[in-house]
């Protein structure tokens, strides 16, 4: 049963109302005014031709468009395999870290040194080191493709800083829940799985989606071991015209590539922020 508004209450909320459309309103207009200012000044500047052939030639972007986006969905692949991969390595090694009792103290260094390593090996070095290292070993079964190999490196390094996010998660999670699942009959796996990491991956999931968008970017510098992504289809295109146009056209692609997922982090991090503020 709803009940009527008393007429208070709706000259509240058609002024409330009023307010924010007209909050809007200005909030447009102001956003084309200064969108119009620095349109005029950076077209009026002096070097504004030279710049619009070098780096936003429309004919030279038409042209390298397919080539890109064919390079494009090999990088939106290596980032989907990679995604799945450092979830599950990463909470793997979170998990391990927060082993209790010193029977686990060796499987705690050794996660504690798999985090220590890959966060602070710099990311070029590690596809350097794994792109061009491991085929030199000339190894049977060690693959040569260059985008699994790049796929490696980047599970490897970015399972360090997503470990830590989940553990920071993990140990967030009160230990008087532990102890009530304890107390109810579950094993220590079951209410680390029923109780904890639901909880923890709850919590963690706004940062979790600001690794993701740092990772959506950094599949990129798999070109540098050659492989032909949006980044080394851009840079033979650039290369054969002299014209850096194509560079744009990657760049925007990286940029739409990442908004969605921005855009969710986002949306992510106001909904926690509501949920426990109304707590």
């Amino acid at each position: 049963m709803t009940h009527a508004l008393s007429p208070l209450a709706r000259e509240r909320r058609a002024y409330r109302r009023s307010r924010a459309r007209r909050s809007t309103l200005v909030a447009l207009l102001s956003t084309v005014v200064v969108a119009a200012a620095i349109g005029v000044a950076v077209t009026q500047s002096p070097g504004w031709p030279r710049v619009q052939v070098t780096f936003l030639d429309p004919a030279s972007a038409w042209r390298s468009l397919p080539t890109v986006l064919e390079g494009l969905w090999l990088n939106v692949r290596v980032l989907v395999v990679a995604e799945l991969g450092i979830l599950v390595l990463g909470l793997l090694i979170a998990v391990l870290r927060t082993l209790r009792g010193p029977v686990f103290f060796p499987v705690r260094a050794l996660a504690t040194g798999y985090v220590d390593l890959f966060r602070g090996i710099p990311l070029l070095i590690a596809l350097y080191l794994i792109g061009f290292g491991l085929p030199a070993l000339r190894l049977q079964g060690i693959p040569t493709d260059t985008a699994v190999l790049g796929c490696v490196a980047l599970i490897l390094v970015y399972s360090a800083y997503v470990a830590e996010v989940f553990r920071a998660g993990i140990e967030s999670v009160h230990p008087s829940q532990r102890a009530a699942a304890r107390s109810l009959g579950l094993t220590h796996r079951q209410s680390m799985r029923l109780v904890v990491l639901p909880q923890a991956v709850r919590r963690v999931l706004p940062p979790l989606l600001n690794d993701f968008v740092a990772l959506q970017k950094d599949c990129g510098l798999i070109s540098v071991l050659g492989a032909v992504d949006a980044i080394r289809a851009a840079q033979i295109d650039a290369a054969r015209t002299f014209n850096f146009t194509p560079y744009v056209v990657a760049g925007l692609l990286f940029v739409l590539l990442a908004i969605p997922t921005g855009r969710i982090a986002d949306a992510v991090a106001a909904r926690a922020a509501r949920r426990q503020g109304a707590q």
